[in-house]
C-alpha cells in the first residue's frame, strides 16, 4: 500500500489525514526501519507493507469507536500499534504504551521526540506488574496481535473502568472468542460486538473486538502470566 491509496482507503473509513499526519508518519516509518536493521522490532520491514499492516491497521479501530479526550491504554504496544498511530491521529486521548521489553520503549521514546508527541506515558513492565497502581484508570484499553483473547482479557479488563472498553485488535477466529465469554465474564465485562473485515490489497481477515465494563475486576486478577496461562479462567460448573 503507497501512501497515495493509504489515503484513499483511510477516507473510506471516515479519516481524513492532514499533512502534518502523513509527515508523522513517513518519519515514523522511516525511524522504524532505520531502527529495525539494528534492533528487532518487527519483521514488516518494506514502507508499502508497513503503511498497510501497521498504520492502516492500528486505524481501522476508528471506524468503530470515535476518540475524543479519553485515557487510552495500548498493551503489549511493540513498536507503538495501535496506539502510537491512534496519538498521532487523535492527539487529545490521553495515552499510556505499555510493553515489557525495554528494546522497544527506547525505541518508542525517541520516536516520541522525533514527532513531537507529548502529553504520553511510555512504560516498561507487565500487565500484572504495574496493575495496582493503574486499577480500572482507563476508559480504552486496546492490544494488538498479542496473546489469545481469554489471556488477553485477563490482562487487560483489569485496568478498564467502568463504563469503558477493551477493544482488542485480532485476527479472525470465532472460537477464541467464545472460549473466552467465561473470562470477560468473570473480569466484569460484555462483548457487545464484534466486526470483521479484510486489509485491502492482501484480503487477509480482521476482527475488532468490543467488550463494554460493566463489573468491577476481582482484585486477585491478574495472576501472574504463568498461571493465567497454565489455568485459563472459566467459570466453576454448578
Amino acid at each position: 500500500m503507497n501512501k497515495d491509496l493509504f489515503i484513499k482507503e483511510l477516507e473510506k473509513i471516515g479519516i481524513e489525514p492532514t499533512s502534518i499526519q502523513l509527515k508523522q508518519l513517513e518519519v515514523y516509518m522511516k525511524f522504524l526501519i532505520e531502527y529495525n536493521s539494528h534492533t528487532n522490532l518487527t519483521a514488516i520491514k518494506e514502507p508499502e507493507d508497513i503503511y498497510l499492516k501497521h498504520f492502516y491497521d492500528s486505524l481501522v479501530i476508528a471506524r468503530y469507536h470515535i476518540f475524543t479526550n479519553e485515557k487510552v491504554l495500548d498493551i503489549g504496544t511493540g513498536p507503538g500499534f495501535p496506539g502510537m498511530i491512534l496519538k498521532i491521529f487523535f492527539p487529545n486521548i490521553r495515552l499510556t504504551l505499555l510493553d515489557s521489553n525495554n528494546k522497544k520503549i527506547k525505541f518508542l521514546i525517541e520516536l516520541a521526540s522525533k514527532l513531537g508527541i507529548e502529553n504520553i506515558e511510555i512504560i516498561c513492565g507487565r500487565a500484572e506488574e504495574i496493575i495496582n497502581k493503574k486499577r480500572e484508570e482507563y476508559d480504552i484499553v486496546t492490544s494488538r496481535a498479542v496473546s489469545n483473547l481469554t489471556t488477553l482479557s485477563e490482562l487487560s479488563l483489569p485496568f478498564v473502568k467502568i463504563g469503558g472498553y477493551f477493544i482488542p485488535l485480532k485476527g479472525q477466529n470465532k472460537e477464541e472468542i467464545i472460549e473466552a465469554e467465561d473470562a470477560i465474564e468473570i473480569l466484569g465485562g460484555i462483548l457487545e460486538n464484534e466486526y470483521n473485515y479484510e486489509l485491502p490489497i492482501e484480503k487477509s481477515k480482521r476482527t475488532i473486538i468490543v467488550i463494554k465494563k460493566i463489573n468491577n475486576s476481582p482484585s486477585k486478577y491478574p495472576r501472574q502470566y504463568g498461571k493465567i496461562v497454565k489455568n485459563p479462567l472459566k467459570k466453576t460448573s454448578k
